[in-house]
């Protein structure tokens, strides 16, 4: 494992200190990364998607709780430094290790020489939604994952209808699949220490689709309904509706939706009712 010790003495071998325009923060306490390879519920079975390695702390984690782990690192010293590490602390499990040099909102399944079936991840803060969304989207195989994101974030990704928070992040994470959250990350396990809170959030993939509506069309009813939260559904989708030549009222009404309702009423469910009308 990595402490504070390894972590910096690593950084300084490869010049690097974290950045912002990256999201890094490097966790160096090696009870966290025990805790989220505890709490992603891994098996041997389980090939790992791991999106932001690092210097390798929770990869070092990964190698012995599942088959393989996949890393994708968008920085080349980083990612050129990943399997080395992974020999020197860990050669037991070192083979089990395949690393990607690539943005992640940018990773395809083309790219990767095995399919992923999990990911856990610390994930930069300003694209965590992105990335996770992208990435569900883009690799059908991944069917569950534990990521560790801003506390807020996690908050958001795990809502429920009806609440404050609930938005745009959880109807869209809802339509591949349940999330929840999973537990808080104090500041203090990270260099640098951020300025907000972390918290984990696991989630699981459907059994199945819920439904076979065009994603693109889905999502873009769920922007349009949250782009005013005030404002009714009647009144958020108008512009929306025009666009699509679609007239809300007969449209609302054939989706047994009230038009009165508000976005942040709605389940994934409803919005998929609106758009298979």
């Amino acid at each position: 494992m990595l402490g504070p010790a390894e972590v910096r003495r690593l950084a300084e071998e490869l010049g690097i200190r974290p950045t912002k325009k990256l999201g890094q923060n490097f966790v160096h306490d090696p009870n966290t990364v025990r805790k989220i390879v505890a709490a992603a519920g891994l098996t041997q079975d389980d090939i790992v998607l791991e999106v932001g390695p690092g210097l390798g702390s929770l990869t070092l984690a990964l190698l012995p709780s599942a088959k393989q782990v996949v890393a994708v690192e968008i920085d080349p010293p980083l990612a050129h430094r990943l399997p080395q590490t992974a020999s020197e602390m860990d050669p037991e499990n070192a083979a089990k290790l395949h690393v990607v040099l690539k943005d992640a909102m940018k990773v395809t399944r083309d790219d990767l020489v095995v399919q992923p079936t999990a990911i856990v991840a610390n994930l930069p803060y300003n694209v965590a939604v992105p990335v996770v969304l992208h990435l569900l989207h883009e690799l059908p195989s991944l069917q569950k994952g534990l990521v560790m994101v801003q506390a807020e974030v996690a908050d958001r990704m795990a809502a429920d209808p009806g609440s404050k928070i609930y938005g745009v992040p959880s109807v869209k994470i809802a339509w591949y699949g349940k999330a929840k959250k999973a537990g808080p990350v104090g500041r203090n396990v990270f260099w640098p220490a951020p300025n907000v809170d972390s918290g984990l959030v696991s989630f699981r993939r459907h059994e199945s689709p819920l439904s076979t509506v065009d994603r693109k069309r889905l999502f873009g009813i769920v922007d349009a309904a949250f782009a005013q939260r005030r404002k009714t559904l009647r009144a958020a989708l108008k512009g929306w509706a025009g666009a699509h030549d679609v007239n809300i009222d007969e449209l609302l009404e054939e989706a047994g939706v009230d038009p009165q309702a508000r976005g942040e009423q709605l389940s994934v469910i409803d919005f998929i009712r609106i758009a298979e009308v």
